[in-house]
């Protein structure tokens, strides 16, 4: 296998036997395959392709699957580092006005053009820090933002993508971390943002160049506060949705109008809850649940996915109504593992809202996953459904 090989099909459908759902399951190699991460569109040219990685061959790379056809393509041929895992590939992110990626290979970060295969470096962590975190890129395709951290890699054992070993200690020793934007046409890097503080997570707004969400990363009960909303014209940093004690709320993501960011958590009491902010705090939207799950995603509030957890490995959808979220009903049973970050099912909304890609490892090995979003009133209620057996 080598980059740009071009390979025949392996989707095939698979009909879930909880509620006779048809899924596509777009990979079947026995290797780790999966999206990117939820935050992340891996759908470019026309969103007839979709970036996916994959250990196939025994070296993590990036493919490009053809939606149209299942051929997929080799696009990279790295060479494995020392001491890596499954899922080096999911911070991949996508230029919104060219066909190019952008991606980590160990302390680098790199640009591929998706249709020539050529690469470039665009940046090198400066010694010292560790990069490794979500690439994003600005919604006018001229900066990829990234966060780098300080490297206590000699005191700290840190080991996220399997169990988040460190993560507590990480936190706690305060390390410090930046902001990096990055011309996409190769010119210098510069510091946005840095502070004493774990900084994860940097979302770009689809729609504005000048927005973008990072999080204060580590326990969630423990953190000062989750979500920042930073203006990268200005330099202006705020709290985006100001928490009361004991309350939290996290995995923050864009709605696809750019304006609004979408998150779950649970209030003081530990009731559970989904809803979205705008990116200037004047307005919010929030509705109980009455089940949780590791991760939501939708375009807008109208229509949630959640993936469950390990007790309850279903999709799960929301549907708003005037009374709130009425829910949630079943898609389908997807039994992943959530064991190592690869395999973590991760749904995410297709741009023109139809359908699901998530990720999961129903039979022992990951690949991902696009399911048609059925009439959300024809599915049964998690009540209805019979839970699994431990």
């Amino acid at each position: 296998m080598a980059k740009g090989d071009l390979f025949g099909p392996e989707w095939h459908e698979v009909e879930d036997l909880t509620t006779g759902v048809k899924t596509l399951q777009l990979t079947d190699h026995k290797a780790h395959s999966h999206h990117l991460y939820f935050t992340n569109s891996g759908w470019y040219d026309d969103n007839q392709q979709l970036l996916f990685g994959s250990d196939r061959g025994g070296s993590s790379n990036l493919y490009s699957l053809d939606l149209r056809t299942g051929e997929y393509r080799q696009l990279t041929d790295l060479e494995e580092p020392p001491g890596s895992g499954s899922g080096a590939f999911q911070s991949t992110s996508v230029n919104p006005v060219r066909p190019e990626a952008y991606f980590w290979w160990r302390n680098t970060l790199v640009a591929i053009d998706l249709e020539t295969l050529e690469e470039r470096t665009l940046y090198t962590v400066p010694d010292g820090f560790h990069g490794g975190g979500q690439t994003n890129v600005t919604a006018d395709g001229a900066y990829v933002c990234v966060n780098i951290g300080q490297d206590l890699s000699d005191r700290i054992p840190m080991d996220l993508g399997a169990g988040y070993v460190g993560m507590r200690e990480y936190w706690a020793a305060k390390p410090r971390c930046q902001i990096v934007r990055v011309p996409t046409d190769g010119g210098e890097p510069s510091v946005v943002w840095e502070e004493d503080s774990w900084i994860g997570h940097v979302n770009t707004s689809p729609t504005r160049p000048n927005l973008l969400t990072f999080c204060h990363e580590g326990p969630w009960h423990l953190v000062d506060h989750r979500i920042w909303m930073l203006d990268l014209d200005t330099g202006e940093v705020w709290k985006l949705r100001p928490t009361a004690p004991n309350e939290r709320v996290g995995h923050e993501y864009w709605f696809a109008d750019g304006e609004h960011v979408g998150y779950h958590g649970w209030t003081e009491g530990g009731s559970p809850f989904h809803g979205a902010v705008r990116y200037d705090n004047t307005t919010v939207g929030e509705y109980p649940l009455s089940h949780t799950s590791t991760h939501f995603h939708s375009n807008d509030l109208n229509l949630i996915v959640g993936d469950g957890n390990r007790d309850r490995p279903f999709l799960l959808l929301w549907r708003l109504t005037e009374h709130g979220y009425e829910g949630p009903r079943v898609l389908l049973r997807h039994r992943g593992s959530f064991h190592i970050q690869a395999v973590h099912v991760h749904p995410r909304v297709s741009p023109d809202g139809r359908q699901i890609l998530y990720t999961s490892d129903p039979r022992g090995y990951g690949n991902p996953y696009l399911v048609e979003i059925p009439d959300v009133e024809t599915l049964p209620l998690l009540e209805e459904v019979e839970q699994p057996r431990s």
